[in-house]
């Protein structure tokens, strides 16, 4: 294929002047050089992922560059990029990276994403004091070492899917840290020193391997934690541990991927559902009981064989004719104390037989509203989630958003811990194709400002 050339770039962007050019996406182009670039020094924005780069060189003169992407190409390491020093935003995930050496010249630096890649261990991000973002994850990371130590102003980090065996204590020398994502590694303990991390909102710790109840007891410091996961760790199929995280961290609005308030009727679900169960059993052992109590009369010896059924007070009173009958015919004299006998039977099968039919009521009655329970339990549920939507539906209004799907509030309620760095590799795109389309048709003299502000809700 035929690489790209400067007057290729020109054309595309309906101007004759490269100094014009503020902002340009080259993704999808199959490059493997960059030479192409030189007369481009008033760059700000520069997209070149998805591309088959192994050397940036090239991106020297593009001095000005304050956002630059570099995703998925076959660089192996950065340099060519030392002179960049305007740098702010800087996305190089998924190539064959093995060191981060050169970015420490990037002194302006706020976002540095390195995902997917092949560094071992974390160096030179001691001058990058305005560093806000740093996403390693997916790298053979086995320690953290001190390396953050110095980064005053980082607020979120994420070393999921890496080989971590320990969280550094100097991870305390954070103040700043909002989120910080682990998921997928190796740890054994949270040390206690997390809790001078005062500002911590989102702790993913997933899929480690944590058992201890005394690691939890830091979490009674960070009283700002909003967000946390345990999923996959020894202690998470302990049968307390809702409990115990509701006590250190009452304020928690999302554990284990789950909104507090959906665990919360879970629970009491769970609960009524055990009582109805046990009802339910109750009222079972009542009929068998009941159905015993009548095989047990129609067992009796009171009972003439004769006699197949015994359902009503009449079918009692049919027993004495018919023994009356036989005794007619058979001459037999009975005396009165015989007779005084068998009325004393039949009147004790009558009032176990009404005994029996009121337990069977009773055992109905409880049925029925236990069923009745069900039902406006479920009502309330529905009213509540219906309540829930319209409230999201209201708040979106309020900020002047647009309505967004109910599919899509949950997941952002959710808030689904490191899925393949969503909040910081969609935003860096999207921004990127925003700013890429605002500077189409643009003659000469006609710039397009690097708007590094609307990075915000990436990089602070």
């Amino acid at each position: 294929m035929t690489q790209l050339s400067k007057e290729d770039i020109l054309k595309n962007n309906n101007t004759h002047d490269p100094n014009s050019i503020t902002a340009l996406s080259l993704n999808h182009k199959a490059l493997t050089s960059l030479s192409c670039l030189g007369d481009f020094k008033n760059l700000e924005r520069l997209d070149l992922s998805f591309n088959s780069l192994t050397s940036l060189k090239g991106l020297e003169s593009c001095f000005n560059l304050k956002w630059l992407s570099v995703q998925k190409n076959k660089l192996q390491n950065l340099k060519g990029i030392e002179a960049l020093t305007n740098l702010t935003v800087l996305n190089a995930g998924t190539n064959k990276l093995k060191s981060i050496d050169e970015v420490k010249n990037l002194v302006k630096l706020r976002a540095l994403i390195l995902n997917d890649n092949e560094i071992a261990s974390i160096s030179g991000l001691d001058p990058l004091k305005d560093l806000n973002t740093l996403v390693l994850s997916r790298n053979p990371i086995r320690k953290m070492g001190n390396s953050l130590a110095k980064l005053k102003s980082i607020a979120k980090v994420s070393l999921s899917n890496c080989q971590l065996e320990a969280i550094d204590p100097s991870i305390k020398a954070c103040t700043e840290l909002e989120q910080l994502r682990l998921a997928h590694n190796d740890i054994k303990t949270i040390p206690a020193e997390l809790a001078y991390n005062k500002k911590l909102q989102i702790l993913d710790l997933g899929n480690n391997v944590i058992s201890k109840w005394s690691d939890l007891e830091v979490l009674s410091s960070l009283h700002n934690l909003k967000n946390f996961n345990l999923l996959g760790n020894p202690i998470a199929e302990k049968v307390k541990l809702l409990k115990k995280i509701k006590k250190l961290v009452p304020d928690l609005q999302i554990f284990n991927a789950k909104r507090m308030d959906q665990l919360n009727r879970t629970q009491t679900d769970k609960k009524n559902g055990d009582a109805a169960f046990n009802a339910v059993d109750d009222s079972n052992l009542l009929k068998k009981k009941s159905k015993a109590d009548g095989q047990t009369f129609m067992n009796s010896d009171a009972v003439p064989e004769n006699t197949k059924y015994m359902d009503s007070e009449e079918h009692f009173g049919k027993i004495e004719v018919n023994k009356s009958r036989e005794l007619a015919k058979g001459g037999d004299c009975v005396d009165a104390t015989s007779n005084k006998f068998e009325k004393r039977n039949v009147d004790q099968m009558k009032k176990k037989h009404r005994m029996s039919e009121a337990r069977q009521a009773r055992g109905r009655e409880l049925v029925a509203g236990l069923d009745d329970a069900r039902n406006e339990m479920k009502q309330q549920k529905k009213r509540k989630e219906k309540h829930a939507e319209k409230e999201v539906e209201i708040q979106d209004a309020d900020k002047g958003t647009e309505k967004i799907s109910k599919r899509k509030a949950r997941k952002a309620d959710i808030d689904v811990i490191d899925d393949n760095e969503t909040p910081f590799a969609e935003l860096f795109i999207d921004d990127a194709q925003e700013n890429m389309k605002s500077n189409e048709g643009k003659g000469k003299g006609d710039k397009v400002p690097g708007n590094i502000d609307s990075l915000s809700a990436l990089v602070t």
